[in-house]
C-alpha cells in the first residue's frame, strides 16, 4: 500500500518582513474555525480548500492539521480538542467544483446552518456545527500567490487589533505594522466601534515613541473651548481660566496624538490644527510665544473625508497632511471569520486569568449569526454583561442581550437525508455522460472529471451504476 505523503502547511505571522504576493490570484474556498465553546480564549484558524479533494473533521487531544495525498486523493484532516466530536465526525468533499458536507455517522450529529444534516452542498457563508465547535465555509476568499494554505492564529502573537484570518485585511495590517515605526501620519477609516483606537494604541506601542498616546475625541470637544482643549491657555485669558493649562497637543509631546473622529472638527479648529502640524509648534491661547512639539499624528473617522473635502466641510490642505498611510477597517459583520479572534482578545481583558468562561452552543450560534451593527464595541458590551450574569462560568443564551439572543431563531426541522438534491442529480448526469464518452473506462472517466479512481468508484456505488454496462 502506498504511504501517504504529508504536505507542509506552515503559518505566517502578520508581518514577517517579506514582500507580499499579488492579490490578483483567483478567490479560493476556505474553511474557518469560527468558535470553540469550551475554548473561547484560544485563537482560531483558517484552512485552504483549493488543493484538496476531501476534508475529515474529527476529535483529537489538541488541534491537529495534516495534509496527505494517497491514491490520488488529496486530503486534509482537522483534529479538534472537543470531547463532543466523534473520532471521524464529518467529511467535506469537492464534487465538480462544489463542496459538500456529509455526516460520518457521528454520535451527536452534524448541523448545517443550525439544522441537522446528513449530506448537503455548502453555500457561501454556511455554518458547520460539530459537537461544541462551529466552523464557517467561504466559497471565494481573495488570496495572494504566496499566502499559506492554512493559518493557525496560535502561531503568532501580533499586537491587539493586528490579528486577522482574512488574507487581504492581513496584508493591510502588515503594512500598518511596517509604517508604525516611521514618522508617517496615519488615517484609520471605519464605522463606529470597529476598533480604530485599539489599532492606534498598537501602532503607538510598535513605534517606540517615548511619550504617551493622547486620545482626543474631536466630536466630543465642548463648543467654544475646542482650541483651549487642544492648544491650552494662559491664566486669565477668559472667564474660568484661573490657571495656566497645557493643551492635549502639548501633552502628546514625544508621543502620539490620536485625533478620533477628525471629520467632526469645525473648520476654524482645522485651520489651527493645520498650523500646528506645519510648524511643529503650538501657541496656547493668550500666550505670546509658541512651544515646539514633537508628535506623531494618527487620525480616525467614520466619515468620508474625500467627500467632505469636495463639499468644503474639511480643509484639503489638512487632509493632505493626514493621509500618509490610510487603513480601511471593515465592519465586524464583514469579517465575521475573525469573530473567534476578537472574542479571545476581549476575554483576555475582560476576564483575565483563570480558565472560564465557556459558551453554550446556542450562545455561540447566536454570536455567529448576529449582524453586529455596532461592531466590536457592541460585542464587548455584550460579553461584559454576560460575564457578570453568568458569574464568568458558562455563558447561556439568556445572558445575552435580547437583540442578539433573538436575532436568528433556528428551525429545528431536519434536512431530509435520503432524497438526492439537485446537485446529486447533476453529479449523476455528469458521471453517466463521462461513462458513455469513455465506454465505462474508470481510469479515463477519473482523468476527464479530474478525480481519483476511488472517488469515481464511490459515485458508482452511491448511484447504483455499473461501469461494465457502458462498455460497447
Amino acid at each position: 500500500m502506498a504511504q501517504p505523503r504529508v504536505e507542509p502547511t506552515g503559518t505566517v505571522p502578520i508581518d514577517d518582513g517579506r514582500p507580499r504576493g499579488s492579490p490578483d490570484t483567483p478567490p479560493r474556498p476556505h474553511l474557518f474555525l469560527l468558535l470553540q465553546c469550551d475554548r473561547p480564549r484560544e485563537p482560531t484558524a483558517r484552512f485552504g480548500l483549493h488543493r484538496l479533494d476531501e476534508v475529515i473533521l474529527g476529535r483529537a487531544d489538541t488541534r491537529e492539521l495534516e495534509r496527505t495525498t494517497q491514491s490520488g486523493v488529496r486530503r486534509l484532516r482537522i483534529g479538534l480538542p472537543d470531547p463532543t466530536v466523534s473520532t471521524v465526525h464529518a467529511r467535506l468533499s469537492q464534487v465538480f467544483g462544489r463542496w459538500f458536507i456529509e455526516d460520518a455517522g457521528s454520535r451527536n450529529g452534524t448541523l448545517l446552518d443550525g439544522r441537522p444534516c446528513q449530506r448537503e452542498a455548502l453555500r457561501d457563508g454556511a455554518l458547520v456545527e460539530i459537537g461544541r465547535t462551529i466552523l464557517r465555509y467561504r466559497d471565494a476568499i481573495p488570496t495572494a500567490a504566496d499566502d499559506p494554505l492554512d493559518h493557525d492564529a496560535r502561531a503568532s502573537t501580533p499586537p491587539a487589533g493586528l490579528d486577522t484570518l482574512l488574507p487581504t485585511f492581513g496584508r493591510e495590517l502588515a503594512k500598518l505594522a511596517r509604517v508604525a515605526a516611521s514618522e508617517l501620519p496615519i488615517t484609520i477609516l471605519g464605522g463606529t466601534g470597529v476598533g480604530k483606537e485599539v489599532l492606534a494604541r498598537s501602532v503607538h506601542r510598535i513605534s517606540g515613541r517615548r511619550g504617551e498616546l493622547v486620545a482626543v475625541n474631536c466630536g466630543a470637544l465642548p463648543q467654544g473651548l475646542v482650541e483651549s482643549e487642544l492648544f491650552g491657555h494662559r491664566k486669565g485669558t477668559f472667564t474660568g481660566a484661573d490657571a495656566d493649562r497645557i493643551g492635549l497637543v502639548q501633552a502628546a509631546h514625544g508621543g502620539t496624538l490620536f485625533l478620533d473622529e477628525i471629520g467632526d472638527l469645525a473648520l476654524p479648529s482645522q485651520a489651527a490644527l493645520l498650523r500646528v502640524l506645519q510648524e511643529r509648534e503650538v501657541r496656547p491661547i493668550g500666550a505670546t510665544r509658541s512651544v515646539p512639539v514633537d508628535l506623531r499624528v494618527i487620525a480616525a473617522t467614520h466619515r468620508d473625508l474625500q467627500q467632505q473635502v469636495a463639499l468644503g466641510t474639511f480643509r484639503a490642505d489638512l487632509y493632505a497632511r493626514l493621509i500618509g498611510f490610510t487603513l480601511q477597517v471593515p465592519r465586524l459583520h464583514d469579517r465575521i471569520e475573525d469573530l473567534g479572534l476578537v472574542i479571545a482578545r476581549l476575554l483576555e481583558r475582560l476576564a483575565p486569568g483563570g480558565e472560564g468562561p465557556t459558551f453554550s452552543i446556542e450562545t455561540a450560534r447566536a454570536l455567529a449569526t448576529y449582524a453586529w451593527p455596532l461592531n466590536i464595541r457592541e460585542l464587548e458590551q455584550a460579553l461584559s454583561a454576560a460575564l457578570v450574569l453568568s458569574g464568568a462560568q458558562t455563558i447561556e443564551l439568556s445572558h445575552l442581550p435580547d437583540a442578539i439572543a433573538r436575532a436568528h431563531p433556528i428551525d429545528p426541522t431536519p434536512t431530509p437525508a435520503s432524497t438526492p438534491d439537485d446537485s446529486d442529480a447533476r453529479i449523476r448526469a455528469d458521471l453517466i455522460a463521462a461513462l458513455q464518452e469513455h465506454h465505462g473506462n474508470i481510469s479515463a472517466v477519473a482523468r476527464a472529471l479530474g478525480k481519483a479512481r476511488t472517488q469515481v468508484q464511490r459515485w458508482l456505488k452511491r448511484f447504483d451504476l455499473d461501469a461494465e454496462s457502458f462498455r460497447h
